[in-house]
C-alpha cells in the first residue's frame, strides 16, 4: 500500500478538525494509502515530525492554518528530501489555501489531496527559516501573531483589523535600505522611511483576496521564482496616512506613497531590529535579512 502521513494542528481555526479525522481518513485510505495520524502537541512540533518522517511516505497530508502549513514546509525544507504535499485548510484566514483555490470544506480539500494534480510552488527562504506566502514588517504585523486565537476563532480576518485599530496612534516608520535582484539579474536599491512592507508569494493577504492582485495587476504566478515586494512610505501628513488607510480599506494599495516590484532576491537593512511576522507567526526580530525565492520547491495537490 501507498503510504501517507497524516499531521494535524488540533487548535487551529475552531477546531473543525476534529469532527472530520474520519472522512478524511476514509477518503485516504479508499484511494490506497497506510495512513498515519500524527496530532501536533505544541508549536514547532509539526517541522519536527515533518523533518523526522520517513522517506517512505508518498505523501503528506496536512490540515491546520497558514502557521502549520508554514511548519510543515519548513521542515521538508529542513530534511534536505521532498514529499508531496496535500493541505486541508483549518485555520482563520487560510490565505494561501485561498491562492492555490483549495476548497475550504474538508471533505472536498482532501477529494482534492487524492484526485488532483501536482503544482510545483517556490518557497521562500528568509535568512536561515523558511516561509511559505508572506514575510511583512510595520504597520499591523505584530498583530497577526498577538491576536489572541479565541479571537481568530470567532471574528476570522477581521480580529486583525480590530487588533490593528489600536496601534494607528503610535505608527513607528523604519529607515531601510532595500537591495533587489530582478529577474533578470538587475539591481536596484532603494532607501527610504518605511511603516510597512511585505513580500508575498500570494494572491491573498490577510484574508483580503484582491490587495496583491490589484497592486501587481494580474501578474502574479506562484511559481515563477520571484516575489511580489510592497513597501509602504512613511506619510508626511494626516492626510496622507488618511489616503493609505483609504486605499488598504478598500483592498487597492497601488498608490504614490508605495513601492511596488518584483524580485527574485533582496536584502533588507536597517538601523534598529525589526519584528518581522512569517506566514502569520513571530519571525524574530532583525537588522539585516535576505529572502529567497526558491523556485517550485514545494510540491502541493491542486485542483486539476
Amino acid at each position: 500500500m501507498k503510504k501517507a502521513l497524516f499531521i494535524i494542528n488540533p487548535h487551529s481555526g475552531k477546531g473543525l478538525i476534529k469532527n472530520h479525522v474520519l472522512e478524511i481518513l476514509d477518503i485516504l485510505v479508499k484511494d490506497g494509502y497506510e495512513v498515519t495520524v500524527y496530532p501536533t502537541q505544541g508549536k514547532e512540533d509539526a517541522s519536527r515530525a515533518m523533518r523526522e518522517r520517513k522517506k517512505s511516505y508518498e505523501l503528506v497530508v496536512c490540515s491546520g492554518g497558514d502557521g502549520t502549513l508554514d511548519e510543515i514546509v519548513t521542515g521538508m525544507i529542513q530534511s534536505g528530501f521532498k514529499t508531496t504535499i496535500g493541505y486541508i485548510p483549518a485555520g482563520s484566514t487560510n490565505d494561501f489555501a485561498n491562492s492555490l483555490k483549495i476548497p475550504s470544506t474538508m471533505k472536498k480539500a482532501a477529494e482534492v489531496v487524492v484526485d488532483g494534480t501536482v503544482f510545483s510552488c517556490d518557497v521562500g527562504r528568509f535568512n536561515d527559516d523558511v516561509f511559505v506566502y508572506i514575510a511583512a514588517f510595520g504597520l499591523f504585523t505584530e498583530v497577526s501573531y498577538g491576536t489572541p486565537q479565541e479571537m481568530k476563532n470567532m471574528l476570522g480576518h477581521i480580529a486583525y483589523i480590530l487588533e490593528g485599530v489600536k496601534h494607528l496612534q503610535n505608527i513607528k516608520s523604519y529607515h531601510l535600505k532595500v537591495t533587489s535582484v530582478s529577474e533578470n539579474g538587475e539591481e536596484r536599491v532603494i532607501e527610504d522611511d518605511f511603516i510597512y512592507g511585505m513580500v508575498t508569494n500570494s494572491y491573498s493577504v490577510g484574508g483580503f483576496k484582491s490587495i496583491a492582485g490589484n497592486v501587481f495587476k494580474g501578474r502574479i504566478a506562484l511559481n515563477d521564482g520571484l516575489f511580489e515586494v510592497t513597501l509602504i512610505k512613511m506619510p508626511k501628513n494626516p492626510m496622507e496616512l488618511n489616503s493609505i488607510l483609504a486605499a488598504l480599506a478598500i483592498q487597492n494599495i497601488d498608490t504614490e506613497y508605495m513601492y511596488s516590484f518584483k524580485a527574485g532576491s533582496l536584502t533588507v537593512e536597517a538601523q534598529e531590529e525589526i519584528a518581522w511576522t512569517l506566514d502569520g507567526e513571530f519571525g524574530g526580530t532583525h537588522k539585516k535579512v535576505t529572502l529567497i525565492n526558491e523556485k517550485q520547491a514545494m510540491d502541493i495537490m491542486v485542483r486539476e
